[in-house]
């Protein structure tokens, strides 16, 4: 008798491959919160981001760019909007070679921006965006204090229930969001974990991939004013489609000097 390629099991002795995968129901819970905390997150900051589409497209209209900066975690939401297929060529990072490790010790954000805008410049009436969770470490607030020294446009993202509960390290008393002039709020929960996985153990954050989509709402907002006000749209393809690296390097020309992150 021949060997079936295509067993059927029982569905007892069912092989773990052939059930209906389904999450377990924390990551259900956790799944159902995300949702509701991003809807939230939109919700509260529609407002914030339409009154700053106009800005952030007129000074891309100017031919300046945007700057962002992110200690610790944070820096991975900084560098979401740089570089991105899909996005602004003109979108610049300030990058911490310790990864935050040292982003409490005060002094050190302003030595690191100081050292950025002798290189890059941080122009007057350009944008920098600060971000940080917490809201009350020395790196980002320092980076801020810096930018609005320059003449900058700074919005800072946070969780505003940490950011105005949270005692700051910085000696001169105010957290990120009172230092801002705009501020993007991830409606984040102190400590940044949402499920109680024991009395002990809480987890599952939401900083990230909130304040990620915060980001791309901004960008994609900026873009359609950009558009609508017929300004050219400096923007980036991925590189893996025929033609893009070339096209990425004829719409970031005018940027390369000002660039933390070399196009390809």
């Amino acid at each position: 008798m021949p060997v079936s390629l295509n067993p059927v099991f029982p569905p007892s002795l069912r092989p773990s491959i052939f059930r209906p995968m389904s999450l377990t129901p924390l990551s259900s819970a956790y799944y159902d919160r995300c949702l509701a905390l991003l809807a939230t997150a939109r919700e509260k900051n529609a407002a914030t981001i339409a009154a700053l589409a106009p800005i952030l497209g007129a000074s891309v209209a100017r031919g300046e760019v945007i700057h962002t900066f992110g200690s610790g975690h944070s820096e991975i939401i900084a560098r979401e909007i740089v570089g991105r297929a899909g996005g602004l060529v003109c979108i610049t990072s300030i990058n911490d070679p310790t990864a935050g490790f040292i982003e409490n010790l005060v002094g050190y954000g302003t030595k690191l921006v100081e050292r950025y805008d002798r290189q890059y410049e941080l122009r007057a009436g350009e944008v920098v965006i600060v971000i940080s969770n917490s809201g009350k470490n020395a790196s980002p607030i320092e980076v801020a204090l810096h930018s609005k020294k320059k003449g900058c446009v700074v919005i800072g993202l946070c969780s505003l229930s940490m950011s105005t509960t949270a005692k700051t390290v910085h000696p001169g008393g105010q957290n990120l969001h009172a230092i801002c002039d705009y501020t993007l709020d991830n409606g984040g929960v102190p400590g940044d974990t949402i499920m109680q996985l024991t009395p002990d153990i809480a987890t599952g954050p939401t900083s990230t991939f909130i304040g990620g989509s915060l980001l791309n709402w901004l960008m994609l907002s900026t873009m359609e004013w950009l558009k609508a006000n017929n300004h050219d749209l400096p923007v980036l393809r991925s590189q893996n489609i025929p033609g893009a690296i070339e096209h990425n390097r004829t719409v970031g020309a005018k940027y390369k000097h000002r660039l933390s992150k070399q196009l390809a």
